[in-house]
């Protein structure tokens, strides 16, 4: 596909949303997925069946379908369908997150997650929704009333993109890194609904909380949890206990926040320091890495 076609069908489909039937509340949408180009389903061809029914059927755009398939099989023939609506692109020796985001104007950091949470490989799944690349202002974000801890913590690692000290690899780190021994007791940032507790990858033990206006919080590496799914909580109750399970990005003791909403792609990772009240905000800038000369 032409450069410039794919450009169009990228502004055709901005603000395009899922079918909702195709965003089914599982884990598999609050916590980094399987690459969508490893996640293809297939579609035999029945009598009486064409392109556009088949893509309704799945709440796709019929040129999304075309796009992964395009020769039309004919009854009994295999399609390709993918999950949500994008398109497949290859990627050019070199390129990154960050230039792939410049060229179809998708964030960086959503590309990032949709793709498997690693670096570009030959071939890349571009979502269909625009998106600016630009962070709103702090007006434009719903605030948490409270902060995960007691006290404000020193900010070890912060949001955003970084270079891996093991691997050298550009990575995307999805939250804020909040020093504090093991054992001190995690709070609720807001009130919420727990949506998922356990163990999950590099997220090590794993508390999920779902808060109203489609934003969620999520608290890593815990030591151990003291909350059930379902449960709803209220502002600053106690959720679990710091600790260093799974693969933490730094080898001190600290607590992994995460703020995130829910867009049609689903659960984006925002940066958590805006979100905190604006008294914890103007002191935890104070603690950002601050940059040396030598």
């Amino acid at each position: 596909m032409h450069n410039s076609l794919i450009a169009s069908l990228l502004t055709l489909w901005g603000g395009l949303l899922l079918a909702p039937s195709l965003i089914p509340p599982t884990l598999a949408q609050t916590v980094c997925s399987p690459p969508i180009l490893s996640r293809l389903d297939t579609h035999q061809v029945q009598p009486g069946e064409t392109l556009e029914s088949i893509a309704a059927q799945y709440g796709l755009l019929p040129d999304i379908l075309r796009h992964f398939n395009p020769n039309f099989p004919g009854v009994g023939g295999t399609l390709q369908i993918p999950p949500m609506n994008g398109i497949q692109v290859p990627v050019s020796e070199g390129a990154t997150w960050e230039t792939l985001a410049n060229t179809y104007g998708v964030r960086a950091d959503v590309l990032f997650e949709m793709n498997g949470c690693q670096p570009p490989q030959k071939q890349a799944f571009i979502p269909g929704v625009s998106w600016t690349g630009e962070l709103p202002s702090v007006n434009d974000y719903t605030g948490l009333q409270g902060y995960p801890l007691a006290q404000n913590a020193e900010i070890a690692l912060p949001y955003g993109w970084y270079q891996h000290p093991v691997t050298n690899a550009r990575t995307f780190h999805s939250g804020l890194d909040l020093l504090a021994p093991v054992g001190t007791p995690v709070l609720a940032a807001d009130a919420g609904t727990v949506s998922f507790v356990g163990q999950q990858g590099n997220y090590g033990n794993l508390v999920i909380i779902n808060h109203p206006q489609g934003q969620q919080t999520r608290y890593a590496h815990l030591e151990q949890t003291q909350v059930q799914v379902g449960q709803t909580l209220t502002i600053g109750q106690e959720i679990g206990r710091v600790g260093t399970t799974g693969n933490p990005d730094i080898s001190t003791p600290h607590l992994h926040f995460e703020v995130r909403y829910q867009f049609p792609i689903g659960w984006v990772a925002q940066d958590p320091e805006i979100h905190f009240p604006r008294q914890s905000s103007d002191s935890l800038s104070d603690l950002l890495p601050k940059s040396t000369t030598p």
